[in-house]
């Protein structure tokens, strides 16, 4: 009966998202009579509004970070077996007749990006302008889609191996008939990210209509990303602070104020007693969430719709007093019941994890960005206006090292999006950074007393998802991952 209940209470959340982001009927949603073909340079315009391509359907990278812990009776009630693979740092996740989720669900929305890349400037009507606008926002949705790919199924960037390492096959045809795929280096899918947000920048509009469309703040934010996991750090400096100089102007730009909407009675609704024992609804929907730039929504119900997966004593340490962020942590199970193992949180929300382009990362990209090119005081302001943002105290960031402050960005990144996947592939690019060199990763499994019941540590190996077996069988050749 609990899991069955868990299952309704998952599923009503998941309808609830979805009428969030759909904003209007779309032309994918349309039902066709025989075979609908795109025709007008609108129709693929259409394409672009489906509320589908905004959910990400991928979670894997939740379980994967190393502020995450587990306890018992949790841990053994989990329904979600493939989870529960992913937190044991297990070599293979799916079995060889399982597709892997994190595969499917990006490309079968890469297949439309690719129809609208391959088509649309030969499409009847619209002006030239919006065939390159277009094509330029499904450029930019295929390169975060590779870029999410490679940081699953690549080794971390590193220059000197790059070129070398097996990364992922590049999908960029819209032929339901290709059968054969092969594998490029890493270095050669993010050249192929490159070159496609290169391409797609100066088509793209300053405002993108709405936050599910992609604007040119978004794929710069988005290349300068692809710099920082890169190590190149001029270059992504460069495109983060072209981001804040054409952030959209259609809608609202800002980041909350937790000192004002987390407040009792505050927009979100925090209640000091009731909260901590239910969830917290948090932040609006993507439409209206002004810290929203490049909407990618992950539904994450395994915190505040259940205790899957609990705030590690370590992570919660690195807040300090006057961290509005404090209040998203409960040591109560949803429902109410207290968790009885010491020292581990459920976070109460939000549970719409962004996955995409976010205000907030945005800030935290530009300062670490500037600490590593040298620029601390620069890194120090940003930090201080975020944190402003964030907490009622303790904003102040006295570090005059850079590389002090580079460690102190990182924490800064685990305090804003713990237990919502971002870690992983922070973990996985820092495991090449000399800054955090020999730095190892465990996951634990804790009794209800606190005992460690099961260790897992990070094997080398395993900074990268090994491939589906069936995908491998269907592509005899294929290497898969170590």
């Amino acid at each position: 009966m609990k899991a069955y209940k868990r299952y309704l209470c998952r599923s009503l959340f998941l309808l609830l998202l979805f009428s969030q982001v759909a904003c209007k009927k779309s032309f994918l949603e349309i039902d066709p009579k025989g075979k609908l073909v795109a025709k007008t340079t609108n129709d693929y315009n259409l394409m672009l509004n489906n509320p589908y391509f905004n959910i990400t359907g991928v979670d894997g990278q939740l379980f994967l970070g190393d502020e995450v812990t587990v306890v018992n009776p949790f841990f053994s009630n989990m329904l979600e077996i493939k989870g529960k693979k992913y937190f044991q740092y297990l070599d293979d996740i799916y079995e060889p007749i399982e597709d892997g989720s994190e595969i499917t669900n990006l490309t079968r929305q890469l297949y439309t990006y690719n129809v609208i890349i391959n088509e649309v400037m030969n499409s009847e009507g619209g002006t030239m302008q919006d065939k390159l606008s277009y094509k330029a926002e499904a450029l930019v949705n295929r390169s975060w889609i590779h870029f999410m790919l490679i940081n699953y199924y690549g080794k971390p960037y590193y220059e000197a191996t790059a070129a070398n390492d097996p990364g992922f096959p590049i999908l960029d045809k819209s032929d339901v008939t290709q059968n054969k795929f092969e594998r490029v280096s890493v270095k050669g899918v993010y050249d192929f990210i490159i070159t496609d947000l290169q391409t797609a920048i100066p088509a793209l509009p300053i405002s993108g209509g709405n936050r599910t469309r992609v604007c040119k703040a978004a794929a710069e934010a988005l290349l300068a990303k692809v710099y920082l996991f890169m190590g190149k750090y001029p270059e992504g400096l460069v495109q983060i602070n072209n981001s804040f100089n054409h952030l959209p102007t259609a809608y609202p730009v800002n980041l909350y104020d937790y000192n004002v909407v987390l407040a009792p009675g505050g927009a979100w609704g925090y209640n000091v007693v009731t909260s901590p024992l239910t969830f917290l609804l948090g932040e609006s929907n993507i439409t209206n969430n002004p810290e929203v730039i490049f909407a990618k929504l992950l539904p994450n119900s395994y915190t505040s719709f259940a205790s899957d997966l609990l705030l590690s004593k370590r992570a919660y340490d690195l807040y300090s007093s006057g961290d509005q962020r404090l209040k998203f942590y409960s040591r109560f199970a949803y429902g109410g019941v207290p968790i009885k193992t010491p020292d581990v949180y459920r976070k109460l929300g939000p549970y719409g994890t962004q996955l995409g382009i976010t205000l907030p990362e945005m800030y935290l990209m530009q300062a670490e960005l500037k600490a590593r090119t040298g620029d601390v005081t620069g890194a120090k302001t940003d930090l201080e206006t975020f944190r402003a943002k964030r907490m009622s105290a303790n904003v102040s960031v006295n570090i005059t090292d850079p590389n002090a402050m580079v460690k102190f960005v990182i924490d800064e990144r685990l305090r804003e999006f713990a237990l919502h996947g971002y870690r992983w592939f922070d973990i996985r690019r820092l495991s090449v950074d000399p800054i955090f060199s020999g730095t190892a990763y465990t996951h634990e499994v804790l009794s209800e007393t606190g005992t460690i019941i099961g260790s897992f540590p990070l094997k080398p190996e395993r900074f990268t998802l090994r491939i589906p077996k069936k995908i491998l069988l269907a592509n005899p050749g294929m290497d898969d991952n170590p």
